[in-house]
């Protein structure tokens, strides 16, 4: 959901420039700074990031520059020659000289410089302004775009990182399971005087093997790997869907690695959480 648009329009009277910078967040949530002229169109400017832009913490700035003649900017002509008059009464009694640049003194005084009226925004520069945000929304909606497909590839590798380390779990589980027997015969030995029931003893282990049986785990993690990859290509907007993925994928993860009782497979336990992490991490920026 990162990303930045830039939208510039010239008009008759002035330049807007709408900058929209887009970061993660689960919502949409919209700041906005805007001149006071455009206050009127904050709620329509509003309703339409809601309606383009579905979630992220969305920050919209307007800049607008004038490029005409204002007329209605003028100077106070009368409260200049009032200051002016003053000064030289002022320098007159107290024997000091007059200021050699009057401009530069006269407007540091208030009420110098006023507007008659109150500037209005008209239908040209309203339609304008409307414009350069929907300009600047598909400039954003396009950085989103290149960077969704950057992410495509990231989770892509990722995933078929992790189903790699899946697939060498196999390689170790007829040696774990003989080492689990051997551990607790040789345990069994130590014990003096130890008389027990071997078909019993036998029914204890193929219990206590059977709980650390992780063929389960191995099969919904792949399913898991599967439903990531058919959502990450789905038309719709997914972002919520992957991270609740990813959460499963975490679960079965770990279950692997409290079951394994193999230095190997623990490697191999470590190595998909660290895939998984990388996953976690770049799917807030989905959407």
């Amino acid at each position: 959901m990162t990303g930045f648009g830039r939208a510039v329009l010239e008009l008759p009277k002035c330049k807007l420039t709408v900058e929209i910078k887009s970061l993660n967040s689960k919502q949409l949530d919209v700041s906005m700074r805007i001149p006071p002229i455009y206050r009127e169109k904050e709620l329509e400017i509003r309703t339409l990031l809601s309606s383009r832009l579905e979630r992220g913490k969305v920050d919209l700035t307007v800049y607008r520059e004038s490029t005409g003649v204002d007329d209605s900017v003028k100077l106070n002509v009368a409260a200049l020659a009032g200051y002016k008059a003053q000064i030289s009464e002022a320098s007159r009694q107290l024997g000091i000289p007059e200021p050699e640049d009057w401009f530069a003194v006269l407007m540091r005084f208030p009420d110098v410089i006023h507007s008659e009226a109150a500037p209005t925004l008209n239908e040209s520069e309203s339609e304008g302004l409307l414009k350069a945000c929907n300009e600047a929304i598909d400039a954003l909606t396009d950085f989103r775009a290149t960077e969704g497909a950057r992410l495509n590839e990231f989770f892509a590798k990722r995933l078929d990182t992790i189903s790699e380390l899946l697939d060498m779990v196999p390689r170790y589980e007829t040696e774990r399971v003989a080492r689990i027997s051997a551990r607790i015969e040789e345990n069994l030995s130590k014990v003096p005087v130890a008389e027990y029931d071997r078909g019993r003893l036998e029914q204890e282990m193929i219990y206590y093997i059977e709980k650390l049986d992780i063929n389960e785990e191995k099969q919904r993690l792949a399913q898991h790997i599967r439903y990531f990859a058919e959502t990450m290509n789905g038309k719709a907007s997914q972002g919520k869907k992957l991270g609740f993925i990813t959460q499963e994928m975490g679960r079965e993860i770990n279950t692997l690695g409290s079951k394994s009782n193999h230095a190997e497979l623990q490697r191999i336990v470590v190595k998909m959480k660290d895939e998984l992490e990388q996953i976690k991490e770049q799917v807030l920026n989905v959407m």
